[in-house]
């Protein structure tokens, strides 16, 4: 942790929409004319496409076959754990882009599948990691400890599956029977790596639906917000003002003493007005120490 250049993470597996969350802290950024440098946790993958592909039939070869992009072998977890320390020490470090499609393809002019470049920061007030690893905390590394704020995003399980299908259906041409696989193979990784991250978190955003998705594989549609409600978990709920959201969030209420549950819809203007007061703190807290 660093008050002179602060860290923050958002941690959620794929299809579990911190994308979308990512985008609403852009908006924060933007409003507050806060200037961030990003991390997208894809850009830390130890393998690209085809030597990921190389790399998962050795292991199913030597009798493991649930090798993901989960696992942190698969990862360069201690690479990014150097990047958060410098960036705490100095305000520097370096990312690169893993290049998912064609879209991306015209943007960096790298092939997908693989990555771009290794390039340096440009100056920013603030560090934010959007990805699978930001709170992993192993026998051998520690990312958790050096964020100042550790955000969760973790729908339940047959929604988060939902989300993954039609995206990976949609965006990237898969068959069902080929996701469904990919869930299979990554269940052990998820319980290993991605779960526990969850108890290292400040704040958790759950999303719960409140329609029948309990055979994820043959939804036709993704829950929409109005069809789901939201859970907010706080680690530490003391300074929270919950009477303020509930009265600034319709039909909010309190379902644990560090806990609020909101309507689906209502999940851009509770992230704003919960991160908002805390990502300005991070940055005053900077202003006194600089």
């Amino acid at each position: 942790m660093s008050a002179k250049h602060p860290i923050i993470t958002i941690t959620g597996s794929s299809g579990a929409g911190t994308t979308s969350v990512k985008r609403i802290f852009e908006l924060i950024f933007r409003r507050e004319n806060i200037e961030a440098a990003f991390i997208e946790g894809d850009a830390f993958h130890r393998y690209d496409r085809a030597a990921m592909k190389a790399k998962v039939a050795e292991e199913e070869k030597a009798g493991n076959p649930n090798f993901t992009h989960f696992n942190a072998a698969a990862n360069e977890l201690g690479i990014l754990e150097e990047v958060f320390a410098e960036y705490g020490r100095r305000g520097t470090g370096k990312t690169r882009t893993y290049i998912h499609d064609e879209e991306e393809e015209k943007q960096h002019g790298t092939p997908p599948g693989t990555f771009t470049e290794w390039r340096e920061f440009a100056p920013s007030d603030l560090l934010f990691y959007e990805g699978l690893h930001g709170c992993v905390v192993t026998d051998a590394i520690n990312l958790a400890k050096h964020a100042d704020l550790k955000i969760g995003v973790v729908p339940v399980i047959n929604l988060e599956w939902i989300q993954k299908i039609h995206r990976d259906r949609s965006t990237r041409g898969y068959s069902t029977e080929a996701v469904m696989d990919v869930i299979l193979r990554r269940m052990p990784d998820y319980v290993r790596y991605i779960v526990p991250q969850f108890s290292q978190t400040a704040i958790n955003f759950q999303r719960v639906p409140i329609v029948d998705t309990s055979n994820p594989f043959i939804a036709r549609w993704i829950p929409t917000p109005d069809e789901s409600m939201l859970v907010i978990r706080f680690a530490n709920p003391r300074g929270i003002d919950f009477p303020y959201l509930l009265s600034m969030i319709h039909d909010s209420f309190m379902s644990r003493p560090n806990s609020i549950v909101v309507p689906g819809n209502k999940l851009d203007l509770a992230m704003q007005l919960i991160l908002t007061p805390l990502i300005l703190q991070l940055v005053e807290r900077k202003s006194r120490v600089s």
